[in-house]
């Protein structure tokens, strides 16, 4: 019996330790985030999803944004608009996906 309860004691240590353990990693994990936000957010290109996206606006892209845009949102069987264009570099060029106006769902 003195036995079973050692065990027992032995095993909740090591289920608070590994608790603790797994707490504290969430919490550098949690505390890092900012630091690793270069992995979650916009990237180099374009970033979006079906509903719309953003283009880093550049000199490069001046006169072909509306063709990426289209590009993009036809990839999802979409037409594109453009919302808003920020012509400063850095900034970024906004785009929404629309529905094909005679597609019924």
């Amino acid at each position: 019996m003195c036995a079973l309860l050692t065990a027992l004691g032995a095993f909740a240590m090591r289920r608070h330790a590994a608790v603790f353990v797994a707490s504290i990693g969430l919490m550098i994990v949690c505390a890092g985030s900012p630091a690793l936000a270069f992995l979650f957010g916009p990237g180099p290109g374009i970033t979006g999803n079906d509903t719309g996206g953003i283009i880093p606006y550049s000199p490069a892209v001046a006169g072909i944004y509306r063709q990426l845009a289209a590009d993009y949102c036809a990839s999802w069987g979409r037409l594109s608009h453009i919302t808003s264009v920020h012509r400063r570099y850095g900034d970024y060029i906004g785009f929404v996906c629309i529905d094909k106006p005679w597609i019924i769902h």
